[in-house]
């Protein structure tokens, strides 16, 4: 016994001590894992055992005035890999290929990258990738995402913008407006099994993402649609280089429609000059030539240094000034103060800036807001130029009255003569009405904003009144609308090329606003290098601001007719007018026919609707439409009530 034990006691000393040993290893790597590295395995186990996945949050969506959307989110898919988990290469590439319909050798060049992640195609729609979206395999990441789409191409582009291939405002109000436009992404915990599944667990946490807000703007669909159309009519007619347009709404200081030509496709941004993209309605400056004059008129006005009746020789069409001759593009001689308005004689107008003096011709002009920004919230807006007075030579007081060595926006035009339709309101331009969250709550809103007082009412209306007669008798009557009085002044300026006035290029230019006696819409139109001829205000930019207006008169029927004004007394902007304070023409209730049983029709009467609203009587009563003029229905034939077979025309003279 003793000599077995002796035989074994070393053995079983030493076993005892490697037990011993390997226990007290165990016991410290035990302590290590759960004590020491707690924290790091921890992590290592619910990286193994738990993922993190996004929840994107939906991009909100843009309106017009009317709710009509113009914006859409698309649901696409992205396919990306990592290519070292990928066991076959060219199978992978053959399977994918057979799904979207790419070449293999497309997604091989980019699986056989170095790179751990590699993205195979993007903006997928969901019939391309439907073969795989149910299969497990290995190395291929299928992203669910949205792509933004503009269901309206090019109407609009410029404003409403685009984003990039992450949904990221890059221009327009998707761009100035993208943290209320894109929300905020959530995520959610999953659990994945041994055999890389993931589930959702009710325990597990999750943070729900929240949605973009929608965004409501000013601008109406169907004048931006009429504004485009015209400005791009215009273009080919005259053969110019470009065309800028603006519709506001007076009272409010609203955009209704912002356009400038050529635009560009936000579906398709790249197939497009990257200058196109921009909103040169609110980037861009340019000499206005004579609609700058309303700041000489109303500096005259305003401090009666000019009687309206005064007379001045303009000297047979040319002026010296600081020995550079003015001219004019007539003959003139004698003219009063209103004439010279309405005939826009230069040398007329600057003859009655001398009698004003620097001043007062300074001062309007920073008062109609030109030299500064508006405050649009809209991205890149151009403040304009307007030199002070010190730095003004001795011919700049005759070439600031006629529009020269100042530069402005359309923006600022329109803005300008805003305030004179209103009665003497600058107000701040809008784009935007209101932002709703998703539960539609209002979370930004902009009103009207007075910026400063201009004039009086009573100043602003006799420069409307000069507006008026431009219309009318001078310059202007090719804006002229039957039976509606409309306001406004033409211009036409040399462009200022390589340090000198071009002799070949100008910009045809007309701001104005209709009904004079009521405004509703300012409108500026300006023409970039027409063909000679089609340069001058008169001829180039007139003509497509009565298309703009007689097709607005002839489509929204809010734009009602008004008898003219013989108490002017009242200023606009105070309130809306009552139909007795204005003479509103009363618009006839629709009369609604019975169709005979022998498949004979009764003729409605459609006098005093709009043809918009007329063509919907006629159509309802299986009647084709065929009219004359503008405005609204003031005769019909055949008669109302006469029996007609279905299709038979019905022809209106509109006024």
């Amino acid at each position: 016994m003793t000599k077995t034990y002796l035989k074994f006691r070393s053995r079983v000393t030493i076993l005892s001590c490697c037990l011993i040993f390997a226990w007290v290893g165990l016991s410290a790597r035990l302590f290590q894992i759960m004590v020491t590295d707690s924290d790091f395995y921890r992590k290592q186990g619910i990286k193994q055992g738990q993922r993190q996945e996004p929840l994107l949050a939906v991009r909100g969506n843009i309106y017009d005035v009317n709710n009509t959307l113009l914006t859409r989110n698309i649901i696409h898919y992205t396919l990306a890999a990592h290519p070292s988990k990928v066991n076959d290469i060219n199978g992978f590439a053959k399977l994918i290929s057979e799904s979207t319909g790419n070449e293999p050798d497309y997604y091989l060049k980019k699986l056989n990258s170095k790179a751990d992640f590699v993205y195979l195609d993007r903006n997928l729609r969901r019939d391309k990738v439907e073969g795989i979206l149910d299969q497990r395999i290995p190395g291929l990441v299928i992203d669910r995402k949205s792509r933004r789409s503009y269901p309206h191409t090019f109407v609009g582009a410029q404003v409403i913008g685009f984003t990039d291939v992450d949904d990221k405002g890059l221009t327009g109000i998707e761009k100035e407006f993208n943290g209320y436009l894109a929300g905020t992404n959530g995520w959610v915990v999953k659990s994945i099994n041994g055999e890389g599944r993931s589930q959702v667990k009710t325990s597990f946490p999750i943070k729900p993402p929240i949605d973009g807000s929608n965004i409501q703007l000013t601008i109406d669909l169907e004048y931006q649609s009429i504004l485009q159309e015209e400005l791009s009519r215009r273009i080919n007619e005259t053969s110019a280089k470009g065309a800028l347009g603006i519709l506001m709404d007076p009272q409010t200081g609203a955009v209704l429609a912002m356009a400038s030509l050529p635009d560009y496709d936000p579906n398709q941004p790249g197939s497009s000059p990257i200058e196109n993209q921009k909103n040169r309605v609110i980037t861009d400056q340019f000499e206005p030539g004579s609609t700058y004059k309303i700041v000489t008129a109303t500096a005259a006005v305003a401090t009666s240094a000019v009687s309206l009746y005064d007379e001045f020789y303009c000297e047979d069409g040319q002026f010296t000034v600081a020995g550079k001759i003015i001219s004019d593009h007539e003959k003139f001689g004698l003219l009063t103060f209103s004439q010279i308005i309405a005939h826009s004689s230069n040398v007329g107008t600057i003859k009655i800036a001398q009698k004003i003096g620097q001043n007062p011709l300074y001062r309007f002009s920073r008062d109609y807001g030109f030299g500064t920004t508006t405050g649009i919230r809209f991205p890149g807006e151009m403040q304009g130029t307007l030199r002070k007075i010190k730095d003004w030579s001795e011919i700049s007081l005759a070439e600031v009255a006629i529009g020269y060595e100042v530069g402005v926006t359309t923006l600022q035009l329109a803005s300008a003569y805003s305030s004179i339709a209103n009665g003497g309101f600058l107000l701040k331009p809008r784009l935007v009405k209101q932002i709703l969250s998703p539960e539609g709550k209002i979370v930004y809103a902009e009103k009207p904003e007075v910026i400063r007082k201009v004039a009086d009412p009573e100043i602003m209306s006799t420069i409307k009144d000069m507006l008026v007669q431009v219309v009318e008798s001078g310059t202007g009557t090719n804006a002229h609308i039957e039976g509606w009085s409309v306001a406004g002044k033409t211009g036409t300026a040399h462009k200022f090329v390589d340090g000198a006035y071009s002799e070949s290029q100008y910009i045809s230019n007309f701001a104005g606003f209709f009904p004079a006696e009521d405004p509703q819409v300012v409108g500026v139109i300006i023409l970039d290098e027409p063909h000679y001829g089609y340069h001058w205000g008169s001829y180039g930019a007139a003509p497509a601001f009565r298309r703009v207006a007689q097709r607005i008169i002839n489509m929204d029927d809010s734009i009602q007719y008004y008898k003219p004004r013989t108490n002017s007394n009242k200023p606009v902007y105070a309130g809306a007018p009552t139909q007795d304070d204005l003479g509103l023409v009363p618009i006839n209730t629709i009369a609604s026919y019975p169709k005979y049983q022998d498949g004979y029709t009764i003729v409605p009467d459609v006098r005093g609707m709009s043809i918009r609203k007329a063509k919907q009587v006629l159509i309802a009563s299986n009647m084709r439409a065929s009219f004359t003029g503008s405005g609204h229905v003031v005769w019909q034939s055949p008669k109302p009530g006469t029996k007609k077979l279905p299709g038979s025309l019905c022809t209106m003279g509109l006024n």
